[in-house]
């Protein structure tokens, strides 16, 4: 008497509960145990045989089925059977099919149930992740909070509340210190699948986007797109440039960032611990953006060469160390802000250079008399 499959209905029903409260896929989790129940057969049974399971999506039922290759003579009685013996079970089959025979292996209703759980304790944490993941990814380009559990020289581990936020050397800001327990702000950056699928949150406080978006969760009118920014560029921990403009000639862009008394950017340089802002007007006219993005420094003239994108700064001789800047910082990031390569000169050095000019045109100008005299004298 053929003995029954293995059933477990309640199984089912519990594939069906998840489904509804968690999102996980009955079949999708069925699928994943029935190719496990293969493996833990071979192993416990210590076979090599080829077999099959299948599970009723109805009622749970459990079939095993040893799989053999139909041949003229078996060399292998483990995966093949001969034709004479197969026809015997089913006169159409034919050598190169397959016969599918079902067995009921004791004790195996104890090894299916112990690996359902664990496939589905498994692809139940496969589904939290990927939902974590999914949540966080689209949060990508944002702000977050989050409580610092590690903090050293190459790395912090941040706490978000359903997964970490991992913040490298280069994502810090150099000059700030960070200690286990204080509570901090950063930019997510990307979000990648780290070992096992689990996913991690890679995080910033140097990216010129942390900026950003500090400036408009601060000021209403660039969350509201009344005011655009630009661009922005950086040295993080020091100075930072930000282009803004607005369309509605009624609207200063720059009074709206910086505040009445500089309360609104203040509490920006306040989060960037006391990181200098420096909000320029935006302007199609590359001539006027440029001269505004060496402010402070006062500018006489920009002299722009379309071709190359290149403009040569002319400043009076006392601003000259301030248009540069500590290090060539000023000229550095009015270079990034406007993405133009810029050359600066004191008004004495511009004059030097003119008169140099001048000579090496009168110099020109002479040997070329001189030429001319001799060939008339010849």
């Amino acid at each position: 008497m053929k003995e029954p499959a293995i059933d477990n209905k309640e199984l089912i029903l519990a594939l069906e509960e998840l489904e509804k409260e968690k999102g996980l896929n009955k079949d999708y989790v069925l699928d994943a145990i029935e190719t496990a129940l293969v493996t833990a057969y071979k192993r416990n049974f210590d076979s090599l045989e080829n077999v099959k399971v299948v599970m009723d999506r109805k009622t749970g039922a459990t079939h095993v089925y040893s799989v053999k290759e139909v041949v003229e003579k078996p060399e292998n009685q483990e995966t093949q059977v001969s034709l004479e013996e197969a026809q015997k079970v089913n006169p159409d089959l034919k050598e190169g099919d397959t016969l599918e025979t079902e067995i009921v292996p004791r004790n195996f209703g104890r090894i299916a149930a112990q690996t359902a759980k664990q496939v589905i304790i498994q692809k139940l944490r496969e589904a939290e992740r990927e939902i974590v993941y999914n949540e966080f990814n689209e949060r990508k380009g944002e702000i977050v909070s989050g409580i610092i559990q590690k903090a050293d020289k190459n790395i912090v581990v941040m706490d978000l509340g359903k997964l970490e936020g991992v913040m490298p050397a280069k994502e810090q800001i150099p000059t700030e210190h960070y200690k286990v327990n204080d509570k901090i702000k950063a930019y997510v950056l990307k979000v990648e699948k780290g070992q096992k699928g689990a996913p991690q949150v890679i995080v910033s406080r140097s990216h010129p986007d942390f900026v950003r978006k500090l400036l408009e969760f601060e000021i209403p009118e660039i969350y509201e797109g009344v005011i655009e920014i630009k661009s922005v560029s950086r040295d993080p921990g020091y100075r930072s440039k930000v282009a803004v403009y607005s369309p509605d000639p009624n609207i200063d862009p720059v009074g709206s960032c910086v505040g009445q008394k500089g309360v609104r950017i203040q509490n920006v340089i306040n989060e960037l611990n006391g990181e200098k802002i420096d909000v320029i007007e935006w302007n199609e006219d590359p001539s006027i953006y440029i001269a505004a993005s060496l402010l402070p420094a006062q500018i006489l003239a920009v002299d722009i060469k379309e071709d190359g994108k290149f403009a040569q700064v002319i400043v009076p001789d006392n601003q000259l160390s301030l248009a540069i800047g500590k290090s060539g910082q000023n000229a550095r990031l009015a270079a990034r802000l406007t993405n133009w390569k810029i050359d600066i000169k004191s008004e004495s050095q511009f004059r030097e250079m003119l008169m140099n000019k001048q000579k090496e045109e009168n110099n020109e100008t002479e040997e070329d008399s001189e030429e001319e005299s001799k060939s008339e004298t010849e």
